[in-house]
């Protein structure tokens, strides 16, 4: 089934997802990170910014619908997103941060897991997210890519509910780094050669963070048809 379109934004609705769910995915959700500003994109906010004439959300939305039951907007402003018909998780704390989102994302969700993706990733790889999902073990509370000189990408990740009151605690020292409280949780790092056959190019991980990633956005969407 499609996507209804109202004006220039997709209304994304839990019924469109019906009968397309990816069974590995069951007691995992999806959630968006769209709270960015985009302050060097001249205050257009992320989620919004167009890519070969798809908004990024548009992109993740995309993704995330034939392997998600369950699909959760983590914003600060639950007005920005009404037009998509999907849950908004609105940050619980004041410091905007990804680490913020995070927090409400899972606090929000139904599931046990969340996978998170942020409005900075336009080229988010459906056959990389199924093998980072193929991985989720009950005992693992995050499972990450491991990228060759021993990046972790935390914002292409899986998070269980059980790294909530960890969260918490690091949120309330005001300590914004994601990874922080990773030596109190189980974490189950995944090589990405383990997961390159899902995305050859690797361009999951490419992010927009200024006008030059934006114009190398663009050509990259023309060049390789995305």
């Amino acid at each position: 089934m499609e996507a209804v379109y109202t004006g220039r934004a997709a209304l994304w609705t839990l019924s469109i997802c019906s009968g397309l769910i990816y069974p590995a995915a069951m007691n995992i959700a999806g959630i968006i990170l769209a709270g960015g500003l985009g302050t060097r994109m001249g205050h257009v906010k992320k989620a919004f910014l167009e890519i070969g004439g798809k908004t990024i959300l548009d992109r993740l939305l995309s993704v995330y619908c034939p392997l998600f039951h369950e699909i959760v907007i983590s914003a600060r402003d639950r007005e920005d997103f009404l037009q998509y018909g999907l849950p908004v998780a609105e940050d619980r704390f004041e410091a905007r941060s990804s680490l913020t989102g995070i927090h409400a994302g899972l606090h929000d969700i139904q599931a046990d897991y969340g996978f998170f993706a942020a409005c900075d990733a336009p080229f988010v790889q459906a056959g990389l997210v199924k093998r980072l999902l193929a991985e989720v073990t009950a005992d693992a509370d995050v499972v990450i890519p491991l990228k060759e000189d021993g990046y972790r990408e935390p914002l292409c990740a899986v998070y269980s509910k059980r790294c909530l009151p960890y969260i918490e605690a690091q949120l309330k020292t005001e300590n914004y780094r994601i990874i922080g409280f990773f030596d109190q949780v189980k974490v189950k790092e995944v090589p990405i050669a383990q997961l390159r056959e899902g995305d050859p190019d690797q361009i999951s991980f490419f992010n927009v963070n200024s006008p030059d990633d934006l114009r190398q956005a663009e050509a990259l969407a023309k060049e390789l048809a995305l």
